[in-house]
């Protein structure tokens, strides 16, 4: 069977690559990665060959990030470091028979450059950002590249969309990033009513995301009907234990207890309590009727599932404002967050009306979930998208 390098650009990219390299392997594919932006910790997960050193950026790539995370991309290296990471590439290029692209229009260039065959998932552009989709210079002039096999795009929209302006056949299969729900235990134990807390991954902003979801809770707190709702955050190892106890015992919440087996801390604050889990994102998402994220693929996931979003704009440098309001074109109307105020108390109490506003949605108007479910299947599309496209992948291959 032909070898295939995986190239992606991003920590939600490494997650649907690691997916995709899994379900290649299975096919009988001899598959490596090469995470260009990031450690490609979702490959090691899958034990998927990672090629070359990795690094990790605070800003997770170039994108809808603040001007003072684009500065500090630079002056942290991060182009002197794509440099080396292209070089690396064209000069293991001839290993490969294919290569398999996740993201945007830098490992786009990066194939391109190798003049190899190459399948391209482009889960970084949609045309429910602006209409019709807009592809960076000089984007369409590798995707009309004959050495452009397959592409694949994370929308119907889109895929329409570029069939036309490429005049070559453009395939939406679903998003590869909500296949790993699928063979979870989606009969967890369920509590009265949990809602999931998303703070982030990249570190340090994660901690500002943090104190921001705090001010929230600690808002909550004062209406005794919350001590009725499971608080679940999800943390990523970067943030230690110690740094949340901290965090926490700063802010004057009591700590109530650890549990090791299950890599949770709880700490209270008047009558509210919250659990905060390392390890465990998948299970917290699953169970809750609803999140409050700061995040790119969580806040994506959750709209898949059904699993309506309140976003909270941070300072970024990745989750800013431009950025939540562009998730908020992707991802459609159950994304709701408070993006016109004063201050940042007024901010805050809207992100509490909403709040208010979706358990009442959600526990009294039947009709709602039931919409939240069809915008997911519109926006994210059916499952298998790894199991498709592999499929999809072998047809062109053998007729190549």
């Amino acid at each position: 069977m032909s070898r295939i390098l995986l190239l992606s650009n991003g920590h939600g990219e490494d997650l649907s690559g690691s997916l995709i390299a899994k379900q290649l392997l299975k096919s009988g594919y001899s598959v490596d990665a090469l995470p260009i932006v990031g450690k490609g910790n979702f490959y090691e997960k899958e034990k998927i060959k990672i090629i070359g050193k990795t690094k990790e950026f605070s800003t997770g790539g170039i994108g809808y990030n603040s001007f003072k995370g684009r500065l500090n991309e630079i002056f942290g290296g991060e182009i002197i470091y794509l440099l080396k990471r292209l070089y690396l590439v064209y000069k293991i290029r001839k290993k490969y028979n294919y290569f398999f692209v996740v993201g945007d229009i830098v490992p786009i260039f990066f194939a391109w450059l190798c003049k190899k065959d190459f399948f391209t998932y482009l889960v970084a552009y949609s045309s429910h950002y602006e209409g019709k989709l807009k592809l960076p210079w000089p984007s369409k002039f590798f995707l009309l590249s004959k050495k452009a096999k397959k592409i694949y795009t994370r929308d119907f929209l889109t895929a329409n969309d570029l069939t036309l302006q490429l005049k070559k056949e453009v395939s939406f299969l679903g998003n590869p990033f909500m296949d790993k729900f699928n063979f979870k235990n989606k009969e967890l134990k369920k509590s009265d009513f949990s809602i999931g807390l998303f703070p982030g991954s990249r570190f340090p902003e994660i901690l500002e995301n943090l104190v921001l979801i705090l001010e929230v809770l600690e808002d909550l707190s004062n209406c005794s009907y919350f001590q009725k709702i499971e608080f679940n955050f999800a943390i990523v190892n970067s943030l230690s234990s110690s740094k949340i106890m901290d965090i926490f015992k700063n802010r004057k919440w009591i700590y109530l207890e650890k549990i090791n087996e299950k890599n949770l801390f709880k700490f209270q604050y008047k009558c509210l309590k919250v659990n905060l889990y390392w390890n465990n994102f998948d299970e917290i998402l699953l169970k809750s009727k609803c999140c409050i994220s700061m995040t790119g693929t969580a806040a994506e996931q959750a709209i898949g599932l059904g699993k309506p979003v309140i976003q909270i704009e941070g300072k970024g440098p990745q989750f800013t404002k431009s950025f939540a309001e562009a998730q908020r074109r992707l991802l459609g109307k159950y994304v709701f967050c408070a993006s016109n105020f004063e201050n940042k108390k007024d901010q805050i109490n809207q992100t509490i009306n909403l709040i208010i506003k979706l358990i009442y949605l959600i526990k009294l108007n039947k009709n709602f979930l039931i919409s939240c479910n069809e915008n997911a299947k519109k926006r994210l599309g059916e499952n298998k998208a790894c199991i498709k496209m592999v499929d999809n992948m072998n047809f062109v291959i053998k007729n190549d």
